[in-house]
């Protein structure tokens, strides 16, 4: 079945595949690495715009010639341009998870029929899924959410632009009302955030997400490409690529300096992104844009074309292949082979699978292929062979998928469990509230010396056949004292008398170790802990008169926090006389943000002391539990030992 060709008067813009190109780049260079490019993700804000400006400008060149909207065949476009590579990615996706990670196969139970459906966004929002705040092995389709605002935004959307077209024939008058529900969707967004708390909610939604659609069809409304004329003034020229270049470099500063994190975004600052993105599609758009010229050059045209599959293929090829327990930085040769996969992948996709099924159906691309078979009869073979393998791999794990049994959860699934408000075992410990007494009593060794790295100098028990050498000089052998180790385990009981930890799960890994060198410290502890909630534990515990005058504060893990949240706590503890920073090492986009309020903190309070928690466990992947967050044994041993070298220090 073939689709209504789309009115004469559309004129290909490549400027906007430039910009296209531009979008995706952020967004890639943003999962290799967030900070590269803290803003990246501001890309897919660029392409919601954009989108909203393309699919408007096709349905009002469509209305004004026919007077209508073929409906049937405007879905039926969208369906060849969108859902072949995206099925082939959830196919590709589930194989891979069946044949090399079958750990992975339980968390993709739902993510894979929410994709499907192009409900994601809802079903991360409804599970509490967070795009930002989870631990474990990030879903390969996380990233889809933004397909389903964007296939959601295409099924109402035709409907609710014919009514406005039908009873407001005024552009300028539909278009102000668009603005008015743009803006709608943007308060939302603003009364339903919460700073300091995950914004996965307000970052998925359709309705708090839709203002940048909208704000891309209100300038279609008023700025369509086939009414835009070939000839301007100089100085018309010269105002249209000004101001674009002023907004693209504007968008590139966003994309530098600002992050997800920032409350700002929340409150104005998407929206500000997306009326600024239509300046930028506004000059682009037009023909005789000089800024429309340059980003339509030839290599960003070639990216721009190819944005769609790059998007889909970048995000599993990333996860698939980058360890969850990784301490040692960059890894620049996995980057380079991670980005070349996603191009070829995303290549192979456009040649073969969506351009043939874009522009002739799917009964053409599989008569192609018959053809391409006929002409090689010694392959006649190899397709049948391949696509039978293919997908009797992705049915088995369909069926793995949904008949594994409730068991094999893994322990990274249930930390998301734990992260997302679900009753999950604690893996690390146990909740604990001002608790002086450990579960258990590991051995923590005696003796100065150096374990993993870390020097170790708190212990509560002698060595075994401790002593120190004969000095040469004078010959006078020295033994070991047990005077001296008695005053040791004495100082760090007093120095224990006044401390006081809180902190989250992390700090339930190291709990027992602290105590067992400082068994009168006070260890506060809870899995899934933010730093919006220390004031009101560190109230309670000055009420309970378990509030010391040395104070660890470890939190960071779960997810970032302002400067503004930290410099309110740190004044609430005008009692205390030292302050012990803990900073955090969690493989998520927000640990060099929390890393960096941390010791901006530390740099301007006198009383404050840092440690480096995460410059200590670089390289250090046995510390770790699979997560890349919680410690093993080993690694909570070196966690206290580096407290008990500041405690026991002279403040």
């Amino acid at each position: 079945m073939k689709s209504s060709p789309l009115p004469s008067q559309r004129r290909y813009m490549p400027g906007l595949d430039g910009l296209r190109a531009l979008a995706v780049i952020a967004v890639i260079v943003y999962h290799l690495n967030p900070d590269w490019l803290p803003g990246g993700l501001l890309g897919v804000g660029v392409f919601f715009t954009l989108s909203g400006y393309l699919i408007t400008d096709i349905l009002v060149s469509q209305w004004d010639t026919y007077h209508s909207f073929k409906m049937k065949d405007f879905w039926l476009r969208r369906a060849r341009r969108l859902l072949p590579a995206m099925l082939t990615v959830v196919a590709v996706i589930v194989l891979c998870s069946l044949l090399f990670d079958p750990s992975r196969l339980m968390a993709l139970r739902g993510d894979v029929p929410a994709a499907l459906l192009y409900m994601s966004n809802w079903w991360f929002i409804s599970h509490q899924v967070s795009y930002f705040e989870s631990f474990g092995p990030p879903s390969p389709l996380g990233h889809l959410w933004s397909l389903a605002v964007e296939e959601q935004f295409y099924i109402l959307w035709p409907l609710m632009l014919a009514l406005g077209l039908k009873y407001m024939p005024k552009r300028i008058v539909l278009a102000g009302w668009v603005t008015c529900l743009a803006l709608i969707s943007a308060l939302l967004m603003a009364v339903i955030y919460v700073p300091g708390t995950d914004p996965s909610r307000v970052y998925y939604g359709t309705d708090t997400r839709g203002f940048a659609l909208l704000i891309g069809a209100a300038l279609a409304l008023v700025w369509p490409s086939g009414k835009l004329k070939g000839q301007a003034s100089a100085k018309a020229r010269l105002f249209l690529d000004s101001i674009g270049a002023v907004s693209l470099l504007l968008l590139c500063h966003w994309a530098w300096a600002s992050n997800e994190y920032d409350p700002s975004m929340y409150r104005g600052g998407l929206l500000g992104i997306a009326l600024v993105t239509a300046i930028v599609v506004a000059a682009l758009a037009h023909p005789v844009s000089h800024l429309g010229k340059l980003l339509g050059l030839k290599p960003l045209r070639w990216i721009g074309a190819r944005s769609y599959g790059l998007y889909l293929w970048h995000v599993p090829v990333i996860t698939l292949t980058t360890p969850q327990v990784d301490t040692d930085g960059v890894h620049v040769l996995r980057i380079i082979l991670q980005l070349l996969a996603t191009i070829l992948l995303a290549s192979l996709s456009y040649k073969y699978i969506e351009e043939p099924i874009r522009h002739g159906g799917f009964r053409h691309w599989i008569a192609g292929i018959r053809t391409v078979v006929r002409r090689q009869a010694r392959w006649r073979w190899m397709p049948a062979t391949a696509a039978s393998v293919f997908f009797i791999g992705v049915f088995a794990g369909t069926v793995h998928l949904y008949v594994a049994p409730a068991g094999a959860t893994t322990q990274a699934a249930a930390n998301d469990g734990i992260l997302s408000g679900k009753t999950v075992p604690p893996l690390h410990g146990t909740v604990s509230v001002a608790s002086k007494e450990p579960k258990a009593k590991p051995q923590v060794s005696g003796g100065s010396k150096v374990q993993d790295g870390v020097k170790v100098q708190a212990q509560t028990q002698a060595p075994k056949n401790a002593e120190t050498k004969a000095d040469t000089t004078d010959g006078a052998k020295v033994q070991s004292d047990t005077s001296t180790q008695q005053k040791q385990a004495t100082s760090s009981a007093d120095v224990g008398a006044g401390v006081t930890a809180i902190g989250d799960s992390v700090m339930l890994d190291v709990q027992a170790y602290i105590q067992q060198a400082f068994p009168d410290a006070v260890v506060d502890g809870r899995i899934g802990r933010q730093m919006a909630e220390a004031p009101a534990v560190l109230e309670q515990l000055r009420q309970n008169g378990q509030l010391g005058k040395t104070v660890i504060i470890e939190l960071g893990t779960n997810g970032a926090f302002t400067k503004g949240q930290l410099t309110d706590l740190l004044a609430s503890l005008k009692d205390a006389k030292r302050i012990i920073l803990v900073n955090t090492r969690v493989p998520r986009p927000w640990e060099s943000i929390v890393n960096r309020h941390l010791a901006e903190a530390a740099a301007q309070d006198e009383r404050i002391t840092m440690i480096d928690w995460y410059g200590a466990s670089s390289g250090k992947n046995s510390y770790f539990e699979p997560d890349g967050v919680h410690l093993k044994p080993k690694g909570a041993k070196a966690y206290a030992s580096l407290l008990a070298q500041v405690l026991t220090k002279p403040s």
